[in-house]
């Protein structure tokens, strides 16, 4: 059970916007905002899940909350450090804390090291341990994601891509971190090896009392594993909420438009309705719509909407949505 009480992540309005540069001269005329004013807290022990359809930020939004790229502007505290206006020089002793497990576990492993040598590079560039107790270190990660000592000299090819995604989680558990952005661990494996994959990390949050910030668009997924569900659309953050209510009971339209095309395997236990269907294609990051992002798709859309960017409302304890409906 992980403790409400204490954030160890703290966003406060996170932008990460990318200079678009045109012309013969390549001058900047415009940018692409991949993360616009993003807040929210992940806390000690939880699973905080991020959810939304391709290309709405959420990848970019991870990587930017562990400073893996510079970040345009905003606040970033973890662990009781703020590591948004830090250089990256400065960044190296945080990195210990915070760690990251890749999409893609073949493009996110080097094919000319051994398993062994990919888990112990943490440890040569962060530790003073001896080779003896490096190579014990990795051996007891090996052991932890279920992989065989045995293959400890063999290289990422000689693995399938469930293997390789456990050596990548055994690479970030290296440094006995705190935190740990998953960002979408599981999309790139066979649907039989996924839920091997996500039984691991919550045995391995269990085990090391780890935090994760859990990306995906596998929404059946996220409720599993996540305690509390952040929805992403274009850029924003449109509702926070435990897990439990937001797929019960969501408030945003973008939020029950996502959770009304989710499958279910039992047809007659169906009771979310009729699926709803939006019209028309994501804006453009580089011209987001005036007022809501959501505008120019949504069911129940108003006036207001297309001029008035709509602020975050608490509708109950920890459930927070930005939409006019809610609205005093």
């Amino acid at each position: 059970m992980f403790d409400a009480h204490t954030p160890l992540v703290r966003v406060r309005d996170l932008k990460m916007h990318f200079p678009i540069y045109s012309g013969l001269f390549r001058k900047r005329t415009g940018e692409v905002k991949a993360v616009d004013c993003v807040s929210f807290d992940v806390f000690e022990g939880e699973t905080l899940g991020l959810v939304g359809e391709s290309g709405c930020g959420k990848s970019t939004c991870g990587r930017a909350v562990l400073r893996l790229y510079d970040i345009t502007e905003g606040e970033i505290t973890i662990d009781g450090t703020e590591i948004g206006t830090k250089d990256q020089s400065d960044l190296r002793s945080m990195r210990p804390v915070m760690q990251m497990v890749f999409q893609d576990p073949q493009a996110s492993l080097n094919p000319r090291m051994t398993v062994e040598a990919i888990i112990r590079e943490p440890l040569d560039e962060h530790t003073t341990l001896s080779a003896a107790e490096k190579r014990e270190k990795v051996l007891e990660l090996m052991d932890a994601v279920g992989l065989n000592r045995a293959f400890a000299g063999r290289y990422p090819h000689a693995f399938s891509g469930g293997q390789r995604q456990r050596i990548g989680i055994a690479r970030a558990l290296a440094l006995n971190p705190k935190f740990i952005v998953c960002d979408e661990p599981i999309a790139a494996l066979d649907v039989s090896i996924q839920a091997q994959v996500v039984n691991l990390l919550e045995d391995l949050q269990e085990q090391f009392g780890l935090t994760y910030l859990f990306i995906s668009h596998d929404l059946s997924m996220v409720r599993h594993i996540a305690d509390r569900v952040a929805v992403m659309y274009l850029g924003k953050i449109v509702e926070i909420a435990p897990s439990d209510i937001l797929y019960t009971a969501p408030k945003h339209p973008y939020t029950q438009a996502l959770l009304s095309a989710v499958p279910e395997p039992d047809p007659s236990a169906d009771a979310r309705g009729e699926r709803i269907v939006l019209q028309g294609d994501v804006p453009s990051p580089s011209n987001p719509p005036k007022g809501c992002n959501f505008c120019t798709r949504c069911p129940k859309v108003m006036d207001i909407c297309k001029e008035v960017e709509p602020a975050s409302v608490e509708l109950a304890p920890g459930h927070v949505t930005a939409c006019h409906l809610y609205q005093n």
